[in-house]
């Protein structure tokens, strides 16, 4: 067994050993776990059955880990990506008014555009070509959102017909739940659990069990329902013309969420090698390319299993950090997502939440989260005029707006008009004038 396990991800040659390999994966599974209960109440929320979300998170998380695992040999695990589930259901089902089944159409043919990137080379174009603070901002922006959501399913903020939004009412079942949870997974986080977020999610889960706020699951364990949404997407649907701005959106923040992760990790891990390449984006990692069409065929495969745009997960650095440098790490982290099909009504039973609108299972989650990504705040030059007033607009629209899309567009016109109105024009490569113009457009026509 452990001469084939050298064959295939050369354990030893690399710097690790079996056993290494396997706490690595356990610790990725248990770091982004999460996920399992969190990405259907998404789904959910965007009109899927809930049944077939669990079963659809569960099979893409495990297959394009897997995939990663034998195709790029890294410890880096996928899963539908947080935010970009919110953009799935939040902007293009909810707001968009686009049907689940053409919304899974068309995070399938931005998966097919990346892997179509990954084999042409293109993504290096695309990579130079937009600016840096606008994916930085777009992390920001796309973390106060999902924050937002956690905060209004947990019952601590509510709508207001004079002021918008105001404080929920804290004496609610839900919103002292929420708040117990939040306290838990926030303690968890400062003492630098590494599994903060899953410990406070079961933490949550027992505690609304215990006292009542959550309804009892039917059952723990049962066979897997396998009645996966994506047997209904609308791949010709998904093709109309007026949804292609949705699916480049979908795409870019695929792209460069991906690229962000497997670069952090990397580092991390010590994976990068001066020679290994060159170019934005993809400087010094090995088998760069093989990592990416790992992400983009888990991006197409998770599609057709019915969830939105499955992606690198950063957690992955919590294997690497206990010693995980393999893609066998991977395989143990995909084999334990597939086996938690067989618990989906006890998953089902955090999706479900305390009622409509309200979890405060997933909500401290969803806090917590939000605020890790925003963390890259910090990276984007306030002091300039030019790339801090697109950076907050970007920021600042999409949880106000509740569309990722808004704060993107209003981000790449507001660079643009700046760099111009400064007298950088060099700084605007020309597919972002072009961007810049059709958004104008679209907002000033329709």
């Amino acid at each position: 067994m452990r001469p084939m396990l050298e064959r295939i991800f050369h354990v030893r040659a690399l710097g690790s050993t079996p056993g290494r390999e396997v706490l690595g994966g356990l610790t990725t599974f248990l770091t982004m776990a999460y996920i399992l209960a969190v990405n259907p109440v998404f789904l959910h929320a965007a009109g899927m059955p809930l049944a077939g979300a669990i079963a659809a998170t569960a099979i893409a998380a495990a297959g394009a880990t897997l995939l990663m695992a034998f195709l790029a040999n890294y410890p880096i695990a996928l899963a539908p990506g947080m935010g970009l589930n919110a953009f799935f259901a939040y902007t293009v089902c909810l707001g968009a008014k686009v049907p689940w089944p053409t919304a899974l159409g068309l995070v399938f043919w931005s998966g097919v555009l990346f892997v179509l990137l990954t084999a042409t080379g293109a993504r290096a174009v695309i990579v130079r070509a937009v600016p840096r603070v606008l994916t930085l901002a777009g992390a920001v922006g796309i973390g106060l959102f999902i924050a937002f959501i956690g905060l209004q399913q947990g019952g601590l903020v509510r709508a207001d017909p004079h002021t918008l939004v105001t404080l929920g009412d804290l004496a609610t079942g839900p919103a002292r739940l929420t708040l117990c949870g939040l306290a838990l997974t926030v303690a968890l986080t400062a003492a630098r659990v590494p599994t903060a977020v899953f410990w406070g999610l079961a933490g949550t889960l027992a505690a609304g069990l215990a006292t009542g706020v959550v309804p009892p699951p039917s059952a723990i364990v049962s066979a897997p329902q396998l009645a996966l949404p994506g047997l209904s997407i609308d791949l010709a649907g998904a093709l109309e013309l007026r949804y292609a701005p949705l699916v480049l959106v979908m795409l870019f923040f695929a792209l460069f969420d991906t690229l962000g992760t497997l670069m952090a990790i990397a580092h991390e891990a010590g994976f990068l090698r001066p020679a290994a390449g060159n170019g934005p984006g993809g400087e010094g990692l090995p088998r760069l390319e093989r990592a990416l069409a790992a992400d983009a065929l888990g991006m197409v495969g998770g599609a057709l299993a019915g969830t939105s745009t499955v992606t690198s997960y950063i957690e992955s650095g919590a294997g690497v950090a206990v010693g995980a440098r393999t893609g066998l790490a991977s395989v143990v982290t995909g084999l334990l997502l597939a086996a938690s099909l067989f618990f989906s009504p006890l998953v089902a039973a955090v999706g479900q939440g305390a009622g409509p609108g309200l979890n405060p299972v997933t909500a401290p989650a969803l806090v917590l989260v939000g605020t890790l990504m925003v963390r890259v705040v910090r990276e984007i030059e306030w002091e300039d005029p030019t790339e801090a007033a697109p950076a907050f607009l970007t920021a600042i629209l999409m949880p106000l707006t509740f569309n990722i899309t808004h704060g993107l567009a209003a981000g790449i016109v507001v660079y643009t008009l700046a760099k111009l109105a400064a007298g950088r024009r060099r700084e605007i490569h020309p597919l972002i004038a072009v961007l810049a113009i059709l958004f104008v457009l679209r907002y000033a026509l329709w």
